[in-house]
């Protein structure tokens, strides 16, 4: 596959221009980076860089601020970094320090970290707004208000803190919600290693062995190509299919079970999301054959409805109604499609929406409602499509064939110019494709 590994500077210069162009001269945005956080004891959890963070900088460090000062002349683009320190980077890895910041992420200017409390201050005085995300990093909010609080102190020296506070993820998350074509690359890269771990994983399943051993299948394929999990995998097998987030991940593969596979990795900072389900012994029986065609005519109609000028809500009412009419088809509902669906009769066997944002966050930012309308699809915006039905054992007036039969289907899916664009079209979910796939597996 053609990767691309990282996003250029230029992309990231782009972004901060745009966001700044937004904000108007006399104003400050401040973001600060995602701080460590610790698993138990002295054992930290791998550092992954906030989102918003990296969106505008690119710099993967933990303890950094990055500074946006429109119409500043000496520097408008400052990071605050740790400084180098050749003892801890023996210890815990290279460190960029504020040369780096300045020569490899193209900072206007750097600082160490130690010397914000100093610097920033200053660059806060007398401006009109300050755009800060308060509520994301509560421990960095104290510092924020300490240095306002510090400014409003000295108002009688002429020093007068920004008079408005304006929320900065409102305005950011509304720019990352349109990906530029690098970014929808990554997104492609991402969902092509998912799409192969997804087929990796059906050729491995068979009667006898454990969800977890479909994880480590799952995990081997995101490895090979230096992608990570986007989020846990759900891989429930029977029972375990209709926990929507299902987490164990340690049960047996019983012959003639289901098994679903919500899974996805994460590829230099964007994110894929493949849901598919299929017989843990290769062949689907005729019960789960027919309720799994029903998912899949309800994902296929509502990607159909990917496009611009079609609004966010259009894909999920298209799988709203495949699936009332299947349900109603096989006698699990009964009355008038109309009426079903209005009353949401529907939402015992399909209880979620059909589907989320997608870039760098697997959940991605951005509003699915502007005011009261919800928002229309524009090119660049990607989505995942994902109608499921559930049905459990014990399940009132429903028969047993059809007792713990879980399906979701899940594909990413980009808004372009003139439709779509699947980008995790490479593992197959129509029925007899995966019974083919897992029938040519070879026993390991």
């Amino acid at each position: 596959m053609a990767k691309l590994e990282r996003l250029k500077n230029e992309e990231f210069a782009r972004r901060r221009r745009q966001l700044m162009r937004i904000m108007g001269k006399d104003c400050i945005a401040i973001i600060p980076a995602a701080p460590v956080r610790h698993r138990n004891n002295d054992v930290e959890y791998p550092y992954r860089q906030d989102s918003d963070f990296h969106y505008l900088t690119g710099f993967g460090e933990p303890e950094a601020v990055a500074v946006l000062v429109p119409g500043r002349e000496a520097a408008e683009y400052i990071l605050f970094v740790r400084d180098r320190d050749p003892l801890r980077e023996t210890w815990d890895g290279r460190r960029a320090g504020p040369a780096g910041a300045v020569a490899q992420f193209d900072a206007d200017d750097a600082f160490p970290i130690s010397d914000i409390d100093e610097i920033l201050p200053g660059l806060l005085e007398n401006r009109e707004k300050v755009y800060y995300a308060m509520g994301s990093h509560p421990e960095f909010d104290q510092r924020v208000v300490a240095w306002l609080h510090g400014l409003r102190t000295q108002a009688r020296n002429g020093r007068h803190p920004p008079l408005e506070m304006v929320a900065l993820d409102h305005v950011l998350h509304d720019m990352r919600l349109y990906k530029s074509r690098d970014e929808l690359q990554l997104l492609r890269t991402a969902g092509q290693i998912a799409a192969q771990a997804h087929i990796r994983a059906m050729r491995h399943c068979r009667p006898g062995g454990h969800e977890y051993g479909i994880v480590a299948e799952l995990l081997h394929e995101f490895r090979r190509y230096n992608a990570d999990t986007s989020y846990q995998p759900i891989v429930g097998g029977g029972a375990n299919s209709c926990i929507l987030h299902y987490r164990e991940n340690d049960a047996p593969l019983v012959d003639g079970d289901l098994l679903l596979v919500d899974a996805g990795c994460e590829y230099a900072y964007y994110a894929s999301d493949i849901t598919r389900t299929y017989p843990v012994n290769g062949r689907f029986s005729p019960a789960q054959r027919e309720i799994y065609d029903i998912v899949l005519d309800a994902q296929l109609a509502a990607i159909e409805q990917v496009r611009p000028g079609n609004h966010w809500n259009a894909p999920h009412d298209a799988a709203v109604e495949i699936i009332t009419r299947g349900l109603l088809r096989i006698g699990l509902l009964k009355g008038k499609v109309p009426a079903l669906i209005k009353e949401g009769a529907y939402r015992r066997f399909f209880m979620h929406r059909t589907g989320h944002w997608l870039g760098m966050d697997v959940h991605d930012v951005g509003d699915y409602k502007v005011g009261d309308e919800w928002r229309v699809l524009e090119p660049g915006m990607v989505m995942t499509v994902e109608p499921g039905i559930y049905i459990p054992a014990g399940s009132r007036a429903v028969p047993k064939r059809y007792w713990n039969i879980g399906i979701r289907i899940e594909d990413d899916v980009a808004v372009t110019r003139d439709g779509y664009e699947v980008l995790t079209a490479g593992v197959p979910k129509v029925a007899a494709e995966i019974e083919a796939l897992m029938a040519a597996a070879v026993p390991a």
